[in-house]
């Protein structure tokens, strides 16, 4: 698609929400323009729904859910996989959407929507199967079963570094297990988002739909009676806000609310595979993920000859626009890049060196771009390891030996995931026992896989994403006990026996 076309398709969903499966004009006075990071240019406007059509989505979902919960599961997994197919055909041209919304590399937003396209599919399958188990009867005769039934009507609320994929990761449970979805994307990607309801266009009408705009919004729909369930991913804070509201109703949250993961390297690893490793932890969608490598924590050791080659993967990376031939984009707003590089220059005023980086590329004066930073002489009582950073810092700490390095690693408010290069099976498997996260990459980072779950633990959050535990977040367990011949239960019914009486 030319950049002409897209950018009339940012003008024509400016101001749009999607509601019982048609885009429609907004009714609201208020909005959020959109910028794009790479270069400052004007994309559109986010409509900030009034209450009247979020409580108007919510009653669409409502009658939209209770048709596709009857339908048979064979069925929504056909819909499913003919989705998934839609994605992966056109993956290109949603990517497109995300680079100039979010400004990660093309090559990165391809992989995302691809990664939506796995999503659908693993949960169209899983769906299938994880529908409830039978259990050895208590009483002969009787059929003791639990089977697994939709909660209802599932609220998503979204962050701007993975609009897409946590939608699929999230949405694609929330439909194969018989669900309806309502989402709130973030005010910056709030156009891909919207854009990319095209691939839903053969669900019933109302299953899928997405309500733009702030804060308000999202608490309207996350407080409804008429929602059942929420997902949401964003800072602490508010995910704290969220869990509240949700615990006034007792309604199911999964939520992931941050991390800042340790990154060890000891001295039997390969370096110059694990600073590769460093290096892609660190700077991938330029530090915007949750599971980035936030916290390094190097053997004494190794540590200048690791630190020298990390620099050197740094000063590799190529700057730029996403849609460049470029590894590394610009952040996603002002507000990340400003708190980011408020935080580089806190933890030089406490002591850290930028071995590498450190400031804004050269020739780059327009977008939301900084280097990729290495700081050396970082101590555990810094800020800068304490805090996430959510941006392209690889703060590295001097460790004396492994007790040292998993101690520190642990020395963290967060546990979403943590990372290890070590080629000492002992370490390896220290490592899985002790580090307390909700995922481990050793030697691997930042992988992910759909059939295994995703979430951590701390303040990171709670629930899970993905594998058979990310279908049962959007799945409510019934226990049933029948009896087909509706026999008499004198062994525990009234009148109790005289023998089991008291007797003194």
């Amino acid at each position: 698609m030319s950049d002409l076309s897209t950018l009339e398709e940012f003008a024509r969903l400016s101001g749009k929400l999607y509601l019982g499966g048609e885009y429609v004009e907004s009714s609201a006075s208020g909005g959020f323009d959109i910028i794009e990071p790479a270069t400052e240019a004007l994309l559109g406007r986010v409509a900030n729904a009034s209450d009247a059509e979020v409580d108007q989505a919510i009653d669409i979902a409502d009658a939209a859910r209770r048709k596709w919960q009857a339908m048979d599961s064979r069925s929504r997994a056909v819909i499913l996989h003919d989705i998934a197919a839609v994605i992966r055909r056109d993956k290109s041209r949603f990517a497109e959407y995300l680079t100039r919304e979010e400004g990660k590399p093309f090559k990165e937003s391809v992989d995302e929507v691809s990664w939506c396209a796995t999503a659908i599919d693993y949960y169209a399958e899983i769906a299938r199967h994880e529908t409830g188990r039978l259990a050895g009867t208590t009483v002969p005769g009787q059929f003791h079963f639990a089977v697994k039934e939709p909660l209802g009507t599932i609220v998503i609320v979204l962050p701007f570094n993975y609009p897409l994929v946590l939608l699929c990761w999230e949405a694609s449970a929330a439909l194969a297990a018989g669900n309806a979805v309502i989402v709130k994307p973030h005010e910056q990607t709030s156009v891909t988002t919207l854009k990319f309801m095209e691939v839903f266009a053969d669900l019933p009408p109302g299953l899928m739909q997405v309500v733009t705009g702030g804060g308000r919004v999202g608490q309207r729909l996350i407080a409804s009676p008429k929602t059942h369930g929420v997902a949401y991913t964003g800072s602490v804070a508010v995910g704290q806000a969220v869990a509240r509201t949700c615990a006034e109703s007792f309604k199911p949250c999964l939520i992931e609310a941050s991390g800042n993961d340790p990154f060890i390297v000891m001295p039997s690893a390969p370096l110059d595979i694990a600073a590769r490793g460093a290096a892609f932890a660190a700077y991938l969608n330029c530090g915007q993920v949750c599971t980035s490598a936030e916290r390094f924590y190097v053997h004494e050791a190794i540590h200048d000859e690791f630190v020298e080659r990390l620099v050197a993967e740094a000063a590799k990376l190529r700057v730029g626009n996403g849609l460049g031939r470029v590894d590394m984009g610009p952040m996603a707003t002002r507000r990340q890049r400003d708190r980011f590089e408020a935080m580089i220059a806190r933890a030089r005023e406490q002591g850290a060196v930028a071995a590498f980086g450190g400031g804004r590329p050269a020739g780059l004066n327009q977008g939301w771009f900084v280097e990729p930073t290495v700081l050396t002489g970082v101590t555990p009582d810094m800020e800068i390891l304490n805090e996430e950073p959510f941006g392209p810092v690889a703060p590295i700490c001097k460790v004396a030996d492994f007790d040292e390095a998993i101690r520190l690693a642990n020395a963290s408010r967060y546990g979403l995931g943590g990372n290890l290069y070590t080629l000492n099976p002992d370490e390896m498997f220290r490592a899985v026992a002790e580090i307390e996260s909700g995922i481990l990459w050793i030697n691997a980072p930042l992988l992910d896989n759909d059939a295994l779950p995703f979430g951590g633990r701390k303040m990171t959050g709670t629930g899970r994403q993905l594998g058979p535990e990310g279908l049962s977040q959007f799945q409510n367990t019934k226990f049933v006990m029948i009896d087909p011949k509706a026999e008499k239960q004198d062994f525990w019914w009234f009148p109790y026996a005289d023998g089991e009486s008291f007797r003194p």
